[in-house]
C-alpha cells in the first residue's frame, strides 16, 4: 500500500515537472514570438517610415553646415553711380575645435604672410575668448599675392579656411560718409538685440545659430546713416554651405549639392547727384559747414553735404582707437552730419518768414516805412541794427534787401511769438524730417508754451525782438532752411517735401503743419530776395549773377551771432570776426534759388564761423547753384520714380 502511494506521488511530481517544462516552453515561445515580432515591426518602421529621418540624422553626423553670409545690397546715386558696393578681398579664419595647435598654426601662417607677435597674441586671445564652434578671424583683407602664398601652403594648415570674400567698399569715400554711413563687425550687443527681437533663448541651439551667423568673419552690419537705417533691406538672408567631416569632426571638403545659397540684399537708389555733392565738398575747401540742394519739381534732395567729413572705408574692418579718438576730438567735428543733425540760429535768412507773417496778419503794409537809426530802444534795453549808423526809413522790400534789423524788431514786436512760430512751421521749420538715414534734428521753433515747458519761465517781450531777426532760442537745420526756401521759390503753390530715398525701403511721410500764405504775399517776399542779389545796396549783389548768360539767383543772406556783445564793446567798437578766435566768429548763412524767374533748384548754405553771409556763404551758394544748373542735376533719374512727395497747398 505504502509502495503504491509512493509510486503515485512520484508520478504526480513527474507530471508537475512536465507541466512546468511545457509552460516554460510555451512562455518562451510566446515571448520569443513577441520579441521577434517587435523587432521585425521596428525594423519595418525604420525602413518604411523613418528611413529619411535617420538618413538626415546620419548625414548631420557626417556633414557640417556653415553659415554663408549674403551679399549686401548696393547703394547708388540717382544716375547709377555706386556709393556703397563691394570689392574682392580674401580672409583667413578657423574654429578652435578644428585646430590641434592654435599657436603653431598661427606661426605657420606668419611664415607666408607677415604677422607681428602682437597680432598673433591678439588672435590667440580671440581664440581663447570665443566659443569653440565659432569662427575667429585670423587675417582679413589680404591682397591676391598673400592669398596665393597661403593657398599653396594650405595642406599644412588643416582646419584653416582661406576664402575669397566681398568686402564693403565706398568708392566715393568721404563725399557720402554722413549720408550712407558705414558698416562694421557685429558686436555682442548686436547679437543680444537680435535674440531679443526674435524671442530666442540665449542658451538654445537657435541662439548658437544666430551667433554663427553674426560672428562670421565676413558679416557686417550697418552702423550709421543709410547703412544702419536700412540694414534689414540691405543685408539679405543667410544661406548654408555643406562640408563633409570625419569621425573626429574634422572638415574634409565641400558638398556643394547640399548647399543652401544665401539671398542677396536689395539695392537702394538715392535721389542725390554724386557729382554735385563732390563739387560742394571741394568748394568748401578748409571751411566747415553744410549745403543742401533741393529739386523744386520733385522735392528730391540733390545734395546733403557736410564738411569736414571722414572716410567710411576705415570703419569696415575696424578703426583703431587712436584714429577714432582723433576724429571724435577734432574741434571741426568731422563725425557730425551738419546738414541733417546740425542746428544753427538762422539769422537774417529767417526775415522772410517774419515778413510773411506780418503781411498775412496785417500788422504792417508792404509800403509802410520804419525809421532805422541803428538803435531800437525797448524797455530798459537798446537793440542794435547790424549797420551802426542805420538804414534810414525802409519798407518791407528795402528791409529785406539791406537786411535791416530795426525794421524786423518793430514787425516782430507787433506780431508776438505765437504768430511767428505758426508761420515758421508752415514754411517747414521745426520738423524732424524722415529721410531714411539715422539722425535728424527738429531744431527749436519757440513760443511761450515751449519756454515754460523747457525753462519753466514765461516768454518775455524782449525775446520776441531777437526772434524776429532769427536769433534767441530759434534754431534750424540746413535741410529745414532749404525746405523753407523751396516753398518761397514755388510761390506758395506747393508745400514741397524733401525726399532722399528714390527707390528702396519705405520711409515714413513727414507732417505738413499749417498752410501757405497767399501768392501775392509770397511774390512780394520773392521780390525782396531778388533785390538782395540784384539791386543796389543788396547784401549779396556781387553773387547774384551765376555767369550763365544772364541767369541770376534770388536769396537772403544771414549772419548768426554766436557770442554776447556787451554794451562796453559796442561803445568802443564791435570786434571784427577776423580778430576773434574761430570758435567765437559768427556763422555765415545764405539761402536762395535759381533761376530767379523760373526756379529750378533751392539751396541753403551754412559756413560755420565764416563771419558774413554776404562775403562767405553767398559765393558758395552761387557756385553750388551754378553747378547744379550746368550739370542739370535734377534730370530724370535711372530709378523708377515713386509717387511724388509734393503736396498741393490746401489753403
Amino acid at each position: 500500500m505504502k509502495q503504491r502511494r509512493h509510486s503515485r506521488n512520484q508520478s504526480s511530481r513527474i507530471e508537475n515537472v512536465d507541466d512546468i517544462r511545457r509552460n516554460a516552453l510555451i512562455f518562451a515561445g510566446v515571448s520569443g514570438t513577441l520579441v521577434w515580432t517587435g523587432l521585425l515591426g521596428r525594423l519595418a518602421q525604420l525602413q518604411l517610415f523613418e528611413s529619411s529621418d535617420l538618413q538626415q540624422a546620419a548625414d548631420n553626423n557626417a556633414i557640417n553646415f556653415e553659415a554663408a553670409p549674403p551679399r549686401r545690397g548696393q547703394v547708388f546715386d540717382r544716375f547709377g553711380e555706386p556709393l556703397a558696393t563691394h570689392r574682392n578681398s580674401w580672409s583667413v579664419y578657423a574654429k578652435r575645435e578644428d585646430l590641434d595647435d592654435v599657436e603653431g598654426t598661427l606661426r605657420r601662417i606668419a611664415e607666408n604672410v607677415e604677422m607681428s607677435d602682437a597680432s598673433i597674441a591678439r588672435v590667440l586671445r580671440a581664440f581663447a575668448r570665443e566659443r569653440r564652434f565659432l569662427n575667429v578671424p585670423i587675417l582679413e583683407d589680404l591682397t591676391y599675392e598673400q592669398f596665393a602664398r597661403l593657398s599653396v601652403d594650405r595642406h599644412h594648415l588643416p582646419g584653416v579656411t582661406i576664402e575669397a570674400t566681398q568686402a564693403r567698399s565706398y568708392p566715393r569715400g568721404r563725399d557720402f560718409a554722413h549720408v550712407v554711413g558705414y558698416v562694421a563687425r557685429p558686436n555682442q550687443r548686436d547679437i543680444e538685440r537680435t535674440m531679443e527681437e526674435r524671442g530666442v533663448d540665449p542658451r538654445s541651439e537657435q541662439a548658437n545659430g544666430i551667433r554663427r551667423q553674426l560672428k562670421h568673419p565676413a558679416m557686417r552690419v550697418g552702423r550709421l546713416g543709410l547703412e544702419r537705417y536700412a540694414d534689414e533691406w540691405l543685408k539679405g538672408e543667410f544661406g548654408e554651405l555643406a562640408y563633409e567631416k570625419n569621425a573626429q569632426g574634422r572638415t574634409l571638403g565641400r558638398i556643394t549639392e547640399r548647399d543652401k545659397p544665401p539671398v542677396p540684399g536689395q539695392d537702394i537708389w538715392l535721389t542725390v547727384d554724386a557729382g554735385l555733392q563732390r563739387s560742394i565738398i571741394e568748394r568748401f575747401g578748409d571751411e566747415t559747414g553744410a549745403a543742401v540742394v533741393l529739386d523744386l519739381e520733385s522735392g528730391d534732395i540733390l545734395a546733403l553735404a557736410s564738411k569736414p567729413t571722414y572716410n567710411p572705408n576705415d570703419f569696415v574692418n575696424g578703426i583703431s582707437s587712436s584714429d577714432y579718438n582723433a576724429l571724435r576730438t577734432d574741434e571741426r567735428s568731422p563725425l557730425y552730419h551738419k546738414a541733417y543733425d546740425g542746428v544753427y540760429p538762422p539769422g537774417s535768412t529767417f526775415k522772410m518768414v517774419v515778413g510773411s507773417a506780418a503781411l498775412r496778419h496785417g500788422v504792417i503794409t508792404p509800403e509802410e516805412r520804419v525809421v532805422c537809426n541803428g538803435r531800437y530802444p525797448f524797455g530798459n534795453r537798446t537793440f542794435h541794427c547790424w549797420k551802426r549808423e542805420g538804414h534810414g526809413p525802409v519798407n518791407l522790400h528795402e528791409a529785406l534787401k539791406v537786411s535791416c534789423d530795426t525794421y524786423f524788431y518793430e514787425v516782430s514786436r507787433r506780431l508776438g511769438p505765437e504768430k511767428i512760430s505758426e508761420e515758421a512751421k508752415a514754411f517747414g521749420l521745426g520738423i524732424d524730417y524722415h529721410l531714411g538715414i539715422t539722425g535728424g534734428a527738429a531744431g527749436v521753433v519757440p513760443n511761450d508754451a515751449w519756454k515754460r515747458a523747457q525753462l519753466n519761465e514765461p516768454w518775455y517781450d524782449g525775446e520776441t525782438l531777437n526772434y524776429g531777426i532769427g536769433q534767441g532760442y530759434l534754431t534750424t537745420s540746413p535741410l529745414q532752411l532749404a525746405v523753407m526756401t523751396a516753398r518761397f521759390a514755388l510761390g506758395g503753390s506747393r508745400m514741397i517735401q524733401p525726399r532722399l530715398v528714390g527707390q528702396g525701403p519705405e520711409v515714413p511721410s513727414n507732417p505738413i503743419i499749417g498752410d501757405m500764405p497767399t501768392a501775392d504775399i509770397i511774390e512780394r517776399l520773392k521780390a525782396g530776395m531778388f533785390g538782395v542779389t540784384s539791386e543796389p545796396r543788396g547784401t549779396a549783389l556781387r553773387s547774384g549773377d551765376l555767369g550763365l548768360g544772364g541767369v541770376r539767383m534770388a536769396g537772403k543772406t544771414g549772419t548768426a551771432q554766436v557770442r554776447y556783445i556787451s554794451a562796453a564793446e559796442r561803445a568802443s567798437g564791435v570786434i571784427k570776426n577776423d580778430d576773434l578766435p574761430r570758435r567765437l566768429r559768427d556763422h555765415a548763412l545764405f539761402v536762395g534759388y535759381a533761376p530767379h524767374d523760373a526756379p529750378k533748384y533751392a539751396v541753403a548754405v551754412v559756413v560755420e564761423h565764416g563771419g558774413s553771409g554776404s562775403s562767405d556763404a553767398a559765393p558758395v551758394a552761387k557756385d553750388v547753384l551754378r553747378e547744379a544748373l550746368v550739370r542739370n542735376s535734377g534730370r530724370s533719374p535711372r530709378f523708377q520714380f515713386a509717387a511724388t512727395p509734393v503736396t498741393e497747398d490746401q489753403g
